[in-house]
């Protein structure tokens, strides 16, 4: 693969994942109590913990996109 290729692919993947996380963090911020209640029943989780447990979500995965997509694109686009 050249470095085009290779900076293409990681914009591509820093894009996608970039959408997934906005539109995550939109459907829970919307749909917090819903989300919350449903998974309440399917895990038996206390509300007050899946709170918690969807901010480390959205924490986890933002940090995990900057690392694996942002930051190759970054630096293939200073190589390149």
């Amino acid at each position: 693969m050249t470095i085009e290729q290779l900076t293409s692919f990681f914009a591509w993947c820093t894009l996608i994942n970039l959408a997934f996380l906005i539109f995550a963090t939109a459907s829970l911020m919307l749909k917090l109590d819903w989300v919350a209640k449903t998974h309440e029943r399917m895990f038996g989780v206390p509300g007050a913990d899946l709170r918690k447990i969807y901010f480390k979500y959205l924490a986890y995965f933002k940090l995990a996109a900057i690392i694996f997509s942002l930051t190759p694109y970054l630096a293939l686009r200073i190589v390149g």
